[in-house]
């Protein structure tokens, strides 16, 4: 987990720049990042991890954190296991 979490913090940082945020901050209620960051993080998920972003995973509370999105890489590489 904390490998995915260095990995997905260095790809946002390409989008939010010298701001600190915690694994739990919503990152889109906080105005860090907005909807088009939504749709680059899921080609980068996609690419990067090997899954695949179904339409029923477009759901804000996957991406909403970084603990979510650990989580949702997580619970998608287990279930193409």
């Amino acid at each position: 987990m904390e490998n995915n979490n260095a990995k997905i913090r260095e790809f946002m940082g390409q989008f939010i720049s010298n701001v600190d945020f915690a694994d739990d901050e919503d990152i889109f209620a906080s105005g860090l990042v907005n909807s088009l960051f939504a749709m680059q993080l899921v080609l980068f998920l996609e690419k990067d991890y090997g899954i695949t972003v179904e339409n029923e995973d477009l759901d804000y509370d996957n991406f909403r954190t970084l603990n979510a999105i650990v989580d949702f890489i997580e619970r998608k590489t287990k279930a193409a296991a």
